[in-house]
């Protein structure tokens, strides 16, 4: 499966949703689908997106936050899979694409999962409720769906190929992205199943 078409998949379900992803090819793959002041893209800070997306779901416990993930980043910053599993939002999905090797720096090194280590595994030894790896689209969509609607702390693992986007240019400037996110979070929202 294509990170890009996995995206694509699920890109309508996050228009309600608060989504932060990691640097790198998720990034601009979700851009090119087309940006939303809901979305900040953590650029410069590899294995801290998790860390993000559990601070925001702890303290606006009333969204939807999805944090789009690789498995170098995580790999990069493991201590977030016990800390999400001690606190347990059940406003977190943990989406996590792994394509076994450091894409976004040239494929040059592989990741321990190319190795048989298993994010979710880790997940769930950790103490994650909901853990699952899935490798088509199809099984994708429907995962993350059903994550949307369980309402429990999650961790997906969506195995991807090793392949990125054409370019890694994201039209929105980094303190731009900041602000309007900001904004976004601080904006008042109906409570959800409101609408």
């Amino acid at each position: 499966m294509k990170r890009a078409d996995a995206l694509s998949v699920i890109y309508a379900e996050l228009e309600p949703c608060v989504v932060v992803t990691i640097m790198g090819a998720v990034a601009a793959e979700l851009h090119a689908l087309g940006h939303r002041p809901n979305f900040f893209y953590l650029e410069h800070a590899m294995g801290l997106a998790s860390s993000m997306g559990l601070g925001i779901a702890l303290s606006r416990p009333e969204l939807t936050v999805v944090v789009l993930d690789g498995d170098g980043s995580i790999l990069m910053n493991l201590g977030s899979l016990t800390t999400m599993a001690r606190y347990r939002p059940p406003n977190l999905i943990h989406v996590v694409f792994d394509n076994e090797v450091l894409l976004s720096v040239g494929q040059s090194f592989t990741t321990a999962t190319a190795c048989g280590s298993d994010i979710a595994a880790m997940a769930a030894a950790a103490g994650i409720p909901r853990t699952s790896t899935v490798h088509t689209v199809e099984a994708f969509q429907q995962a993350f769906c059903e994550a949307l609607q369980a309402g429990e702390l999650t961790t997906l693992v969506a195995k991807v190929t090793a392949q990125g986007p054409t370019s890694y240019f994201i039209d929105v400037h980094m303190l731009e992205n900041r602000f309007a996110f900001q904004r976004y979070l601080t904006s008042p929202r109906p409570p959800a199943g409101s609408g």
